[in-house]
């Protein structure tokens, strides 16, 4: 992904914490001289440790349906990209007030490369659906108790392959209207509260002042 300056991520704690809000990533692989593949599967942050300061030299555990063939590329130490993606909207000149002008979009991204292992045995595959599920629920009041669903977990989990991947690199692109002069950026909030509320938050948490 390239990253302009003036739209890169205002911290390394924004990127962690897009990507615990928005697990449901696009992993991305790619074997011999065939176009890459990709497949969209949540990928969390470890649930037995708080989230980390940085994404760099973290591991995340994702899973996918073991009928999905890409999964076998997945060979020890292979590299793959993972697509996280926040907030998008498009942005209509008639919030700006003043032409001539263009519309765009606003949006937030983080692009993950690391390598990836497979989990091969079935108590640490039905550990990262587990992990999966604690770390989903726990963007919810009141999150839902697991209990009494494991056994059907564990029945569950043979259909699925889970993988980690230890994180080697980051790029991110938080694109908020930070081009724009201060009032600008606030009627652009303004009219996105209605349609995309969370960007208009996003945009109001990381405003440069």
């Amino acid at each position: 992904m390239h990253v302009f300056d003036r739209y890169a991520a205002p911290s390394k704690s924004a990127e962690v914490d897009l990507v615990r809000r928005h697990p449901f990533a696009v992993v991305v692989s790619a074997e011999g001289t065939g176009a890459p593949v990709g497949s969209h599967v949540p990928v969390v942050f470890p649930q037995d440790r708080p989230p980390p300061g940085v994404l760099d030299g973290t591991t995340l555990p994702g899973h996918m349906a073991r009928s999905n063939p890409q999964w076998r590329s997945f060979t020890a130490g292979r590299e793959v990209l993972l697509v996280f993606s926040g907030p998008h909207g498009y942005v209509s000149p008639s919030a700006y007030g003043f032409e001539p002008a263009v519309p765009t979009l606003n949006y937030a991204a983080v692009h993950v490369t690391g390598s990836v292992d497979l989990v091969g045995d079935a108590a640490g595959c039905l550990r990262v659906v587990e992990e999966t599920v604690r770390a989903l629920e726990d963007l919810r009041d009141p999150a839902w108790d697991m209990t009494a669903s494991r056994e059907k977990f564990a029945a569950l989990a043979g259909h699925v392959v889970a993988f980690r991947v230890r994180v080697t690199s980051v790029r991110s692109t938080f694109k908020l209207s930070q081009d724009m002069p201060p009032d600008v950026r606030a009627r652009v909030r303004a009219d996105l509260r209605g349609a995309h509320p969370h960007l208009a938050e996003l945009m109001a948490a990381h405003d440069p002042g």
